[in-house]
């Protein structure tokens, strides 16, 4: 692993030590288990923005680099989203599998945030070197598309959760959107034909 990826991975685990460490000395309010489970789920969001922003970054500013982070960042927003599924999970339903599967049919923003996780999986499954081998370039590409349709149901999964104060959701979502609207924009627009006599340093 080279230096900036170590960087990256190390700074991408902090949040998770801080939670921790706040948990320990009891310094997460008079309720830790919404705290502890608000806290990874915003922490799955951004990294799934940050994720969906490596490609707009690195056509806006020609950070290619940028793309050597991708899979991390994808990787951490599956991890701090599998946190956020195991503490529902764990101390909400206490492992009870009939509980889980009747309270996620009962309540529609649980529901979506399900969804959202069981987006992720197949793209932290085939994260690979050996998988993008495996599937083949155009395949993988086609899977890893997932990505946006669990940040958008990351988003939903936020916003229904969020009774009073909307601001954060509708940050995200209008984050998320821009980021899914460029790569409309990249996509659909007709490419820009280049003409030397246009060129700021033209031939003499």
């Amino acid at each position: 692993m080279t230096f900036p990826k170590i960087v990256v991975f190390i700074n991408s685990l902090i949040p998770i030590t801080l939670l921790l460490l706040d948990l320990y000395r009891n310094r997460v309010g008079p309720n830790p288990l919404e705290f502890a489970t608000r806290t990874t789920g915003m922490l799955t969001l951004i990294f799934l923005c940050l994720t969906l922003a490596v490609t707009p970054l690195r056509k806006i500013f020609g950070l290619n680099s940028l793309v050597k982070f991708r899979r991390m960042f994808g990787l951490f927003a599956f991890f701090y989203g599998s946190l956020h599924l195991l503490t529902y999970v764990w101390f909400d339903r206490q492992f009870k599998l009939l509980s889980t599967i009747q309270d996620v049919a009962q309540r529609p923003f649980i529901l979506v945030g399900m969804t959202a996780f069981v987006l992720m999986v197949p793209l932290a499954l085939t994260s690979t070197n050996r998988m993008v081998k495996r599937l083949g370039g155009k395949r993988w590409a086609k899977l890893h598309r997932l990505v946006y349709l669990a940040g958008i149901a990351g988003v939903i999964h936020f916003w229904m959760l969020v009774k009073s104060d909307t601001s954060l959701p509708l940050t995200f979502a209008f984050i998320v959107l821009f980021l899914l609207g460029y790569r409309l924009l990249l996509k659909y627009s007709p490419p820009q034909p280049t003409n030397p006599n246009t060129s700021l340093f033209p031939r003499e």
